[in-house]
Order: C-alpha cells, then sequence, then structure tokens
C-alpha cells in the first residue's frame, strides 16, 4: 500500500508541476471565456443589423401589410418603374426590393410576385416574406369558402391543455426538455474529460516505456500497483485542474459579461427553448413574467448539489474504467501513431452514449431504451448524468437503478482492471513489435 501511495503521489505531482499542465490549467478558462464572450458578442453585433428592404408594390393588395420591426424595415417605392427601383436599391445598399406586381386577383399577384437581390437572400428575409403572403393568401382562401371573421378568429384561437401532478403541482411545459439539456452538458463533460485525461495515461505510459525507465520502475513495485497508482494520480490531477477551471472560469465570465455589457441570455443556449415553452402556457398562468418566475424557480429546484455530487461519482468511475484501458493501450504500443486502431473501439461507446442519450432521454427518460444505457458501465455515466436533473425516486430516477448502475461500473472497473493489468504486466516490457487484437487476448491468458 505505501507503493502505491508513493506512485500516486509522484504522478500527481508530476502532472501539476509540469509546465503544459500548469500554462493549460488557468490559460483554458481564458481561452473558453473569451471564445463564449466573443460569440455572445458578434450574435449581439448581428441581431443589431437591421436589414431594409424596398417594395415597389403595383397592385391593390398588401398596403398596410409590411410593417417595420427591429430587424426588418420597408422602404415604398412609387410612380418608378422595376429596373429603376432595382438600381436605387442596389446604389442605397439595400439588402433587396420585392417587386408586386398588378393583376386580376390576389392569387395572381402572390403568384408573379419576385424579390430581387444582389446575392443570395437571407432566410431571415425570406421568411418574413413568405409568411405575409401565406398570411393574406389563406385570410382571402377562408373568406371566398365565406367564413366570417368572427369564425375566423375562432379557427385562429390558441389551445394549450392544463397540466399537473396528481399532488396538484402546475407542470411547465418544456422543462424536461431542460433538465435533459442540463445533464446533456454534464455527460459531454464528462466524455471529453475522460478523453483528455485518459490519453494522458496512455501517454505516460508510453513516455516511461520508451525511454527504459519503466524497466528500474517495475523492479521495485508490481505492474498492477504501478499502472493502478498512474490511473488514480492522474485522476486527482485532472479532479484539480476540473475544479480551478471551473472558479475561475466562472469569475473570469460575470467579469467579461459586465465589462462588456452582454445580457446573460445572449448565451443561454436554453432560453428559447425555455421562451417558447413559457409563452404556450395555458391560460391559467396571467403573465409572461410570471410564467418565466415560475420556470426560474423550476430551474432552482433541481437537485444541483445532487448533480455536482454524482457528476464526480460518475466521472471518477467512468474515468477510471476508460483510463484503464488507455494504460493497457499504452504499455501495448511503442508509439501513439500505433495507438490509432485501438482508440477507435474506446471511443465509440462514449459517442454513442451522448447521441444515443439524447435521442432517449428527451423524449421518454423512463424508456427502455434510456434505461438499458444509463445501467450499461460503458455508457451509464454520460446517459445517467442526463436523466438525474429529474430527481431520484418518485418522478425521477428509481433508487434501484442509480445504485445497480454504481455497482456495475464499480464491478466493471475491477473487472477491466484485472484484465488490464495482465496486458499491461505483459506489454510494458515489450519492444519493438506492433500488437494486434489476437496477440492482445492471448497476453490476456498469460
Amino acid at each position: 500500500m505505501s507503493k502505491l501511495l508513493l506512485i500516486i503521489k509522484r504522478e500527481y505531482l508530476a502532472k501539476v508541476r509540469n509546465k503544459s499542465f500548469v500554462v493549460m490549467t488557468f490559460l483554458s478558462p481564458i481561452l473558453m471565456v473569451g471564445m463564449v464572450v466573443l460569440i455572445a458578442y458578434l450574435t449581439k453585433v448581428n441581431d443589431s443589423e437591421k436589414r431594409i428592404i424596398g417594395i415597389l408594390n403595383n397592385s391593390d393588395y398588401f398596403s398596410n401589410d409590411f410593417n417595420t420591426t427591429e430587424s426588418m424595415s420597408f422602404v415604398r417605392f412609387k410612380g418608378i418603374s422595376l429596373e429603376s427601383a432595382k438600381d436605387s436599391t442596389e446604389n442605397m445598399g439595400y439588402s433587396g426590393i420585392l417587386f408586386i406586381p398588378k393583376a386580376v386577383n390576389l392569387e395572381e399577384v402572390a403568384k408573379n410576385s419576385f424579390f430581387y437581390s444582389k446575392g443570395a437572400p437571407s432566410t431571415v428575409v425570406i421568411d418574413k416574406l413568405e409568411s405575409v403572403f401565406k398570411e393574406r393568401l389563406r385570410q382571402r382562401r377562408l373568406q371566398e369558402m365565406e367564413v366570417s371573421t368572427t369564425d375566423l378568429a375562432a379557427l385562429d384561437s390558441h389551445f394549450e391543455i392544463n397540466t399537473a401532478s396528481f399532488s396538484g403541482e402546475q407542470n411547465l411545459k418544456g422543462i424536461n426538455e431542460i433538465k435533459a439539456f442540463i445533464g446533456g452538458g454534464f455527460g459531454y463533460l464528462i466524455m471529453m474529460f475522460i478523453i483528455i485525461y485518459g490519453g494522458f495515461v496512455m501517454r505516460s505510459v508510453i513516455e516511461e516505456k520508451t525511454s527504459r525507465i519503466i524497466e528500474v520502475i517495475i523492479s521495485s513495485v508490481k505492474p498492477f500497483q504501478l499502472m493502478l497508482g498512474k490511473i488514480i494520480g492522474t485522476s486527482l490531477a485532472g479532479i484539480t485542474q476540473f475544479a480551478i477551471w471551473i472558479v475561475s472560469a466562472s469569475f473570469l465570465l460575470f467579469l467579461a459579461l459586465a465589462i462588456f455589457d452582454i445580457e446573460p441570455n445572449t448565451i443561454n443556449p436554453g432560453q428559447e427553448l425555455l421562451s417558447g415553452a413559457a409563452d404556450n402556457l395555458a391560460p391559467p398562468i396571467p403573465s409572461a413574467n410570471e410564467t418565466m418566475m415560475l420556470y426560474t424557480q423550476e430551474l432552482f429546484n433541481i437537485p444541483w448539489l445532487m448533480l455536482l455530487s454524482f457528476f464526480l461519482v460518475y466521472f471518477v468511475l467512468g474515468y477510471l474504467i476508460y483510463s484503464s484501458i488507455y494504460a493497457a493501450i499504452g504499455a501495448a504500443v511503442d508509439n501513439e501513431t500505433d495507438t490509432q486502431q485501438f482508440i477507435f473501439p474506446i471511443i465509440l461507446p462514449l459517442m454513442l452514449a451522448i447521441y444515443v442519450g439524447f435521442f432517449s432521454v428527451f423524449g421518454n427518460p423512463h424508456g427502455p431504451i434510456a434505461v438499458g444505457f444509463s445501467l450499461f458501465p460503458l455508457t451509464s455515466p454520460i446517459v445517467m448524468m442526463m436523466r438525474l436533473p429529474g430527481g431520484i425516486g418518485e418522478g425521477g430516477v428509481p433508487i434501484w437503478q442509480l445504485l445497480a448502475s454504481i455497482v456495475l461500473l464499480i464491478g466493471t472497473f475491477i473487472g477491466i482492471v484485472w484484465l488490464a493489468a495482465k496486458i499491461y504486466r505483459v506489454g510494458i516490457l515489450m519492444y519493438g513489435k506492433k500488437p494486434s487484437y489476437r496477440e492482445l487476448f492471448k497476453w490476456l491468458k498469460y
């Protein structure tokens, strides 16, 4: 045990004292926050751009249909030809011109209308113009079918069914998707850290093997102790780096938002979903502000402390499993080039967990696919984190599923470490030979 602790201490100190580790520990939050702030700033600048559209209307329709908005304004031309209107639009730098010809009826007018622009028109502009034509055509067609104004208003009335839990609490629409999105963020972080820090273990093994230092080390400790010490030491270094990232990135983000006067909702990926869900709520909610307060309260009610705790649990267990495989690969090869044939099978379950997790958890967090992938050890660290924002117990993840996934992870870790140690024991002293999957399988029998 004392030798194992010495190896863990050695690996941990070797990592945290490494110049590249120190530089990236403090540089990464700056880069990440800078990227987020840059995207938010560019979005703000892009949204502030106002498109100007010229309109040459020779028909008896659409006199008051095109109204100026915050992002788009319309300039109407009268008494000039289409060619003159095109020249004026181009010379003044407008986004384009909408030509509405004179025709016998609205259908012909809409059919023969054209939008002219210098290049390919923006989708935002086209969608706005098409929506005006569609609404006007719809109203005219309903009138021709002798649908009255009152009936037309009744057809347009919106309906949303009221929902509530058995205890009488109102259910907020879209909140499950928001929770799944939050859980997906935690799952994605686990995947990224497993890949990054697992690679650290693999490169560390390859470096010691190629420099022949391993021959000296292996004379004093058992291969299993050496491998386990590397895994745990690198894991502790990763947790240290992650904690520094969280604290420094949070501080830098709030500081940057204050300095550049950027609204937080500009960088909130769930804002559109949250707002859309809020707008579609049933009539009992008096106002949009109160609705947003309900959503905010619901987000505050998410068990964040529990999420962070289980994030560490699933990150450590998932990392221990995958880093054992990375260590075995590092021991089996002589350089990083030879690792490529073994890397994809490792990353595949992680990628599968992300994509299948999003599709299954968003649609049905308690369905058989979501439950199965949250129990399968190679995917459970990611998929289970997607389910946990819904809580534990009634209405959330059943306690037995949570405990079963952790027990399976621990058992899988023990099994994979035992198998990886067999490969590590043989491969760590083997040089000059590129192993195949068949040879690795043989090493497991030694």
